[in-house]
Formats: structure tokens, sequence, C-alpha cells
């Protein structure tokens, strides 16, 4: 006898507004996959392109340095505003420091400063400089305290890493590490160092940390300082000159002679007041001194090259007729760029 067919059930149907929130899922699923994938991609390039500075590296000419602010404000006689006008021009570091640049306002200054790189394709420079007993109380004496320097240099951290496209050069705390036997900190300097350079570091940012100068500290007692800070492997190298006037062909033998103590280091030196040399042991405002070779001039396997850090018509501090520390100083800017400009 036929069985007589079973009877279909009828299919369900998925509601519309469930088929169509199960596209849209589907949908951002895809495309934030696509966002990760992409992502990845662009950090890896970055990572991949990231290069350290070398001869002809171009740096920012910041709009916000003290000769760009001294040349719009036009004060002055006529040599003084020429030497703010032409030194406006000339790629320089820009020092961050707690005064100027606080916690709540570094981000944004980062943020300019990478898109005036951008305009001039160039790199970001800037020396940072608010350590706790900053300077062991001497001209430059300032500073913050530890928890507020870790979030300063937190907060530097993550605007230079915001600024991921933009090679970054950053002088970390001058002095910071010759200074330290004399100022009985060296521990203490090590801790802060340290922090500063893990909330700092970042892709294609090159961290150069204080080497002194030839005529400081003989490269073996130097490089057993730096050693002593513990963070030399996280580092690009030393910086050297930092804000003095030594020659730079000594400053390359002094930077070869810490480089084969210290494993290979790299170093950059500061050429920005070094044209006529030294004052003898004078590292003060000493007169009769002039602007050196410009940033990217020279290098070799040691030194990266050369660079404008110390920004030159700034006063070293209040001696030989010098105004407040980092103050701008017409007539020393007339005096160093008289045969520049």
């Amino acid at each position: 006898m036929a069985r007589s067919p079973r009877p279909r059930r009828p299919r369900r149907r998925l509601p519309r507004a469930l088929l169509v929130a199960g596209v849209i899922v589907a949908v951002v699923v895809v495309i934030a996959g696509i966002g990760v994938v992409g992502s990845l991609v662009t950090n890896l390039f970055q990572t991949l392109s990231a290069t350290p500075p070398a001869v002809d590296t171009h740096i920012v000419a910041p709009d916000e340095s003290k000769a760009a602010q001294a040349a719009r404000s036009g004060d002055g006689d006529a040599d003084e505003v020429a030497a703010a006008q032409w030194l406006s021009t000339q790629p320089t570091t820009y020092w961050l420091t707690p005064e100027i640049d606080p916690i709540d306002e570094v981000w944004d200054r980062i943020a300019h400063l990478a898109a005036e790189a951008r305009d001039q394709k160039a790199a970001i420079a800037v020396a940072v400089y608010g350590l706790p007993d900053r300077d062991c109380g001497n001209h430059s004496a300032g500073g913050l305290d530890p928890d507020s320097y870790a979030q300063w240099t937190a907060r530097i951290g993550d605007a230079l890493r915001n600024a991921s496209d933009v090679q970054k050069i950053v002088i970390l705390e001058p002095d910071s590490i010759a200074l330290s036997s004399s100022c009985g900190s060296v521990g203490d300097r090590a801790g802060y160092l340290r922090e500063a350079v893990e909330n700092i570091r970042g892709t294609n940012t090159w961290i150069y940390i204080d080497g002194g100068h030839s005529a400081w500290h003989p490269a073996a007692e130097m490089a057993g300082l730096i050693q002593a800070m513990g963070i030399l492997s996280e580092v690009r190298g030393v910086a050297l000159n930092v804000s003095n006037y030594q020659d730079t062909a000594a400053e390359f033998t002094y930077a070869h002679a810490l480089s084969d103590l210290l494993g290979g280091t790299h170093a950059i030196i500061d050429t920005s007041r070094n044209g006529a040399g030294p004052a003898g042991s004078e590292w003060c405002n000493p007169s009769g001194r002039l602007v050196g070779s410009p940033s990217g001039s020279y290098g070799d396997g040691v030194i990266d090259t050369t660079l404008w850090i110390k920004p030159p018509g700034e006063s070293d501090g209040e001696c030989n007729g010098g105004p407040t520390a980092g103050t701008w100083w017409p007539a020393a800017a007339a005096e160093l760029t008289r045969e520049q400009r």
C-alpha cells in the first residue's frame, strides 16, 4: 500500500530586519579587517622605511623659535633685526621646556612642529630639557618634580608617535650626564633618563643622550658616566658639544674615542656656535664667536651628522653681559651672524 507523502513544513524566513542587520555586521567586520590590515601594512612600511639622521638631513626651521619671534617683532637696530631675520630661516633644534611647553600644551607644540616638518619636507629636531634638578641649580636651573617629569615625557612621546610619518630627532637632556658626577646624583638621573627614554622612544624616533664635549670629561671618564645610566642600548647615540663652542674636528675625534669605548655607538654634534672655535675655557656667552656649519653638513660612520642644537642668539645665562639662560639676546645674535648676513 503506497504511503501518502508527508506534508512539508513551511520554511521559516528570517525577519528582514535581522537579515539587514547581519549584512551590516558582515560589512563592518570586513571593513574593520581591511582597516586592521591597512594599519599593519602602514606601520610595517614606516618601520622598514625609518632611517637615522645622516649628512644632508634637513630639519625644521621653526616659526615659533625665539629668532622668528624677534624677526616678527622688528625690535632692535638694523644689525639685530637682520640677524633675527636670518636666524629665523635656519634649520635649528626646538627646545621643549616645561616653562614654555608644560604638560597640557606640549602635545600641541609637537603637532605644530610636525605640520611644519611636512610642509618643509623636513625632520623634527627637539631638545627635551626639563629634568628634575636641571643644570644642578646653575644658570638653567629648574625642571620638574619626578612625577610631573614622567607625565611630561609621556606626553611628549605620545605626540611624537602620533607624527609617525615624520622623522624625529630627540636630544635628551643636554648636560644631564656630564654634570651628574659633580651634582652627586648619578643614580637619580639614571632613573629619570631611563623613564624618559621608555616614554619617548618610537618608530623613526632617534634619541641622543648627553655626551658632554671634548674639553670637559676625558673620553674614558665620560664613557663610564654614560654606561652608568644603563640606557645606551635603547638610544641611537650621544649628542656632543651641545651649547658649547668646541671645534668640529675636535668633536669628531672625541666621538670616535667614545664610540670605541661604548661598543660602536653613534653621535651627533652641535655646530650652531662653533664657527670661531672655543674661547679658552669660557663657556658662558664668550665674545667673538660665530655660527658654525649648517645642520647636516658633515658626518661619517660614527657621527650621523652635525646639527644646530643650541639656538644662536639665546643666552647661556647671566654672565658676560647676557640675560637669563634661554632668553633672546639681540646683540649676541648680531655678533654670531656678522659674517653670514
